[in-house]
């Protein structure tokens, strides 16, 4: 008869690389996500010497109560606004057109510059007034 004692087994598990296996998933994480949103980092770009400012040229198209329509304080015809927009956007490198058309105007007048600014290919942005909270 064998009295020995068995010998019992220890069921350990290494986790000293567990570490290292963490600290890559929670790095791989943070590389894609910020992929999916490139806004999340905000960047402290360095200054050039040799580079050159690129303002944005703003280009006023504004048409009053009356139905006249003004580009740049200039006024001109719906006729002749596509040929003069067209020529004040020539040679700006990101000219944005600013419309300012008066609220008792149809919904057409607006469709009409809006779609001069497609053929043309331009930003357009419509200018509007803040509501005045009333007190109470």
């Amino acid at each position: 008869m064998d009295l020995s004692r068995r010998r019992k087994l220890s069921s350990h598990v290494e986790t000293s690389s567990m570490n290292d296996i963490m600290f890559f998933l929670m790095l791989f994480f943070l590389i894609v996500s910020t992929m999916v949103n490139p806004n999340v980092i905000k960047l402290m770009l360095p200054n050039a010497r040799s580079g050159k400012a690129v303002m944005k040229q703003t280009i006023n198209v504004s048409v009053d109560a009356a139905g006249a329509y003004f580009l740049d304080r200039e006024p001109v015809t719906s006729a002749t606004l596509e040929p003069a927009l067209a020529q004040r956007i020539a040679g700006l490198e990101s000219p944005t057109v600013v419309l300012r058309v008066d609220s008792s105007l149809n919904v057409q007048k607006l469709v009409d510059i809006l779609e001069i600014g497609n053929r043309l290919k331009v930003k357009m942005v419509m200018a509007t007034q803040a509501q005045q909270s009333s007190a109470q």
